[in-house]
């Protein structure tokens, strides 16, 4: 495994450790966004969200018969665990050489989150809405739980910049925010093997946000098991998607939107929803749009200015695009600057 001075040195740095840090850390972060940008998500046999889905299945099957909460715990804890030791032998093998390990890492960090394809999927219900109805119903409902099959085009429009603006937290601030913070920990605290430990934390998120996603359902077979998991999730997703919500109304003021109103509806709107973090986007971007996204009988966000139509996904689309450069942008800086000071 190559020693951090040593890393510097093949970073052509003449500097202390913690400038080699923000380089790897930024550049790192930089190059994945590229990856995923342009190729998308990995092919599905070496993804290594589908890799943990097949140990949380694992695990699950294994403890569900404890019929308590205990059964979620330790489904969480093995599959971190686990995952944690098998990205730590990839740490080790690709620390043979520094450009195989930049690449790797930034592979890695790539697969956990999703912003092609969060954008690009909207687009597509789009495009799909705009020729053929039901086509739009069928991609609709690979991204919602609830019954597509006789949704009008308002509330697949609904659904859709639902799905859109409340995955913007999980398939990418969350992520980043702790990729970017977690290294100032580090050179606080002086932990040792720092960048296994950089790349380990959003690989570690990613685990828990995909624990929830499978496990995190109030049914009869998954009320036990799925608590702890989803109570994990909301608990990592309670500061990113609060300042997610702030990036969506900076962003809806610089859109020309309505800023104001994104503010205003975020704040009386956002605890409407079952999940205490997801309403932050999505009542802000209601707020911005100045439309109503409504799912039945759970809630209503927004007020009913004008009729909610196809060319609100694409607004909702761009909205998303500037919110997510914006905080991208935002938090390197920062953190830079923090660095800097530290």
């Amino acid at each position: 495994m190559i020693p951090y001075n040593n890393l510097v040195m093949s970073l052509n740095l003449n500097s202390i450790n913690q400038t080699g840090m923000i380089i790897f850390t930024v550049s790192t972060l930089v190059f994945s966004l590229a990856i995923d940008v342009i190729f998308s998500e990995l092919p599905t046999k070496i993804h290594p969200v589908v890799i943990i889905g097949f140990i949380i299945n694992f695990f699950k099957n294994k403890f569900i018969r404890i019929k308590n909460r205990l059964s979620g715990l330790m489904t969480v804890l093995c599959v971190c665990l686990v995952s944690s030791v098998i990205l730590y032998f990839i740490y080790l093998i690709s620390s043979v050489n520094i450009y195989v390990l930049f690449t790797v890492f930034s592979v890695i960090l790539s697969s956990t989150f999703s912003v092609n394809m969060l954008l690009q999927t909207a687009v597509d219900v789009k495009n799909a809405l705009d020729e053929d109805i039901s086509k739009a119903r069928q991609l609709v409902s690979y991204l919602v739980s609830r019954n597509t099959n006789e949704l009008t085009e308002s509330f697949i429009v609904s659904a859709t910049i639902e799905s859109l603006t409340e995955n913007i937290t999980d398939s990418f601030t969350a992520p980043v925010f702790y990729y970017m913070i977690f290294p100032l920990i580090i050179i606080v605290f002086k932990i040792p093997n720092e960048l296994f430990f950089i790349l380990l934390i959003p690989v570690l998120y990613r685990i828990s946000n995909t624990l929830d996603a499978m496990l995190g359902y109030k049914t009869d077979e998954l009320n036990d098991i799925g608590y702890v998991p989803a109570k994990i999730d909301d608990i990592l997703n309670y500061i990113p998607s609060r300042i997610t919500g702030l990036f969506v109304v900076m962003s809806a003021y610089i859109l020309k939107l309505d800023g104001k109103n994104a503010y205003r509806i975020m704040r009386r709107d956002a605890r409407k929803c079952p999940s205490p973090n997801s309403g932050y986007t999505m009542a802000t971007t209601a707020g911005a749009l100045n439309i109503q996204l409504i799912k039945k009988d759970t809630y209503i966000l927004g007020n009913n200015n004008k009729d909610i139509k196809s060319d609100d996904i694409s607004k909702a689309v761009r909205l998303s695009k500037l919110t997510i450069s914006l905080f991208t942008v935002t938090i390197i800086i920062l953190t830079t600057l923090v660095f800097v000071i530290l």
